[in-house]
């Protein structure tokens, strides 16, 4: 069995699978060189919650008298190493659907077929798959809505408990000794969520206090989401437990599932229009020329734009590797359609940044603000930062708290500091762009193509 998003014991389709079928499994994860050392989008951030979560697995995986077998290398010339030193019958697996994921796995199929080991890949990291929800036609859905009215036609299955079955508790010579060292040599004392289990178990319990989630949502000033999001991405704790904790506590209509419905949908997009990873959902819109505006993608990822509620969510993403999904939001309608920058930028920055990096969720989203994907927002609705944080951040508390040379301000001076600008604190600078202006432009943009 190898583990890959999949950290967990409780409700993991394919170790349920191969503790029931073998006489012994062996738990193992695979460091992928060019997932964690050759990739331009590896964030510390993000290896560092992989590894907290790999620890607790460890531990759980301790108390059912297993370990956890680590391994460097491609997947496939791993386990030919692995079958030169141990006697393997079958091979397990839960699927993973970006392209770099399925050319993995159909190499490591064809290593196990060459050498007469069975390959078993499992539905486990959605509620449905790829093939399940599709047209009647049987073509894939690339609106939201009618995706979301088939998708929530299917039954969810219940979470499962740990099988019982044996793990191998000998030695295999190629595995690979200090490999979460040499993933992460430092750690960071303040991201949002530690890894592991146990801390997605606690953001469980926590979904009991989101009856407000339909409007406190959208409040980056309060803890109005589940926080379950790098969870979900790593499988510490898996979506179905997310699914039935919040339909035990709300019912099957309560909004946060159907933000869990958004995630398949980015992910089936993903796995039905692979060109998206590197280009536009509709490929008219690589006609667009966007700024090179090197100077200006820096100023806003330090969070140095003079738009507060911009700098507030790319210092929260800088400091905690998470950032709140409405000012997600904010900041990438910010530097597409004020800034002019490529959204694909702003796609990567995020990804070496965010604890919660899920390729296809944010390849989605980022193409859904910058109007270039598949129902995307209109390109001529376009975020106004200073409406948006006046609206969401009434008092500006969550401004205050990322952008503190803010603090002395009146939450009404800090929702005018366009229209008022001697009141901007020394050390903090001046809207970068005028707003009103940058707006049209950006309209122009996607119209003149239109024509």
């Amino acid at each position: 069995m190898i583990f890959r998003r999949d950290l967990r014991l409780a409700d993991n389709t394919a170790l349920a699978l191969a503790l029931e079928q073998s006489d012994a499994v062996i738990p193992s994860f695979i460091c992928d060189p060019r997932q964690l050392e050759e990739n331009p989008y590896r964030g510390d951030n993000a290896v560092q919650f992989l590894v907290e979560s790999l620890e607790d697995l460890e531990e759980q995986l301790r108390q059912r008298r297993g370990r956890l077998f680590y391994f460097w290398g491609q997947a496939d010339e791993v386990i030919e190493q692995v079958l030169s030193h141990v006697r393997i019958g079958a091979l397990f697996v839960n699927r993973d659907y970006t392209p770099f994921a399925r050319r993995r796995d159909e190499a490591l199929q064809r290593a196990c077929e060459a050498r007469g080991v069975r390959f078993f890949s499992c539905a486990d990291a959605l509620l449905h798959e790829p093939e399940q929800v599709l047209k009647p036609d049987g073509s894939p859905y690339t609106m939201f809505t009618p995706f979301f009215k088939r998708s929530a036609q299917h039954p969810v299955h219940e979470p499962s408990a740990v099988p019982k079955g044996k793990f191998f508790l000998g030695e295999i010579a190629s595995q690979t000794g200090g490999s979460l060292d040499r993933m992460l040599t430092t750690r960071s004392k303040s991201l949002f969520t530690p890894g592991g289990r146990a801390a997605g178990l606690k953001l469980i319990k926590g979904i009991a206090s989101l009856g407000d989630y339909a409007t406190d949502r959208n409040r980056p000033d309060i803890r109005g989401t589940s926080g379950l999001s790098a969870h979900h991405k790593f499988g510490t704790v898996s979506v179905r437990e997310t699914y039935h904790a919040t339909a035990k506590f709300f019912g099957e209509s309560h909004p946060l599932l159907t933000e869990l419905h958004w995630r398949d949908f980015f992910t089936h997009i993903g796995f039905h229009f692979p060109h998206v990873f590197g280009e536009a959902f509709h490929t008219k819109y690589a006609a667009i020329r966007w700024r090179a505006d090197a100077a200006s993608f820096e100023r806003w990822c330090r969070g140095e734009t003079g738009f507060p509620i911009v700098d507030a969510g790319m210092r929260q993403l800088n400091s905690s590797g998470w950032m709140h999904n409405r000012v997600r939001m904010i900041v990438a309608s910010f530097l597409t359609k004020d800034l002019h920058i490529d959204w694909r930028l702003g796609e990567r920055y995020f990804a070496t940044r965010l604890i919660d990096y899920d390729p296809a969720v944010n390849n989605g989203n980022w193409q859904w603000s910058a109007s270039v994907g598949c129902d995307a927002a209109p390109y001529f609705r376009i975020f106004n930062p200073w409406l948006q944080q006046k609206r969401f951040d009434p008092q500006a508390a969550y401004i205050k708290r990322w952008v503190p040379e803010l603090k002395t301000l009146a939450a009404e001076e800090i929702h005018s500091l366009h229209r008022r600008p001697n009141l901007t604190p020394r050390g903090y600078p001046q809207p970068m762009v005028d707003h009103s202006i940058e707006a049209e432009i950006a309209k122009k943009m996607f119209k003149d193509l239109r024509a």
